[in-house]
């Protein structure tokens, strides 16, 4: 039999991911302004006094739904990982790839992750999934990191580009759909970043 305690803990846990998809919900309809814990309890069907067991204050739900977003962001670069081939350069352009999945498909988390806003980097799932989230991007960019060069400068470098291209994407191409017949592609960029990126081996 399942005892108390542990029904009590399922219990617990299902409101804390009803109330976390709530916010999602509410990110989305209303952006980062509108989320508020009472209108999440009110979204999840529970009491405006529920969400404060689990998250005290607006911070401890934003860290939760930003947590959610760096581990979705997480997904999306290793599904693209997962069917890549084992060179060096097909595992860059895949967690590139994915990456711009996941602009794609959850723009509002990924505006919101990369909002500047200030979370609870003491929270441990906050901490998990941000920090994997970089360490994908440094693992595929090890390899073409040259002897004496700042491992940071070609981080940096990828960065800028897949990033600039998501949210550029995303904002531009809604505003302005003409812009289709003439976005590139982003092979076609990353065609262009590969002249400067050699792997290690090939030197």
């Amino acid at each position: 039999m399942v005892d108390e305690q542990t029904t009590r803990r399922r219990t617990d846990r299902d409101l804390k991911t009803a109330l976390i998809d709530a916010g999602v919900e509410l990110l989305r309809i209303r952006g980062a302004d509108g989320l508020s814990l009472r209108e999440c309890a009110t979204m999840a069907g529970v009491s405006h006094a529920a969400p404060g067991y689990h998250f005290k204050n607006i911070m401890g739900l934003s860290t939760a739904i930003a947590a959610r977003g760096f581990q979705l962001f997480c997904e999306a670069m290793t599904r693209r990982l997962d069917g890549a081939g084992p060179s060096p350069r097909d595992r860059l352009s895949a967690i590139c790839h994915g990456y711009i999945d996941y602009a794609s498909d959850h723009p509002a988390l990924f505006l919101f992750i990369f909002s500047g806003q200030k979370f609870n980097e003491n929270d441990e799932f906050f901490c998990s999934h941000s920090e994997r989230a970089y360490a994908i991007l440094r693992e595929a960019c090890a390899p073409f990191v040259a002897s004496g060069t700042p491992k940071e400068d070609i981080e940096v470098l990828v960065w800028s580009l897949v990033h600039g291209y998501s949210q550029l994407s995303m904002t531009r191409k809604k505003e302005n759909p003409k812009l289709d017949r003439s976005w590139p592609d982003f092979d076609q960029l990353f065609k262009h970043l590969g002249k400067a990126l050699t792997p290690n081996d090939e030197t």
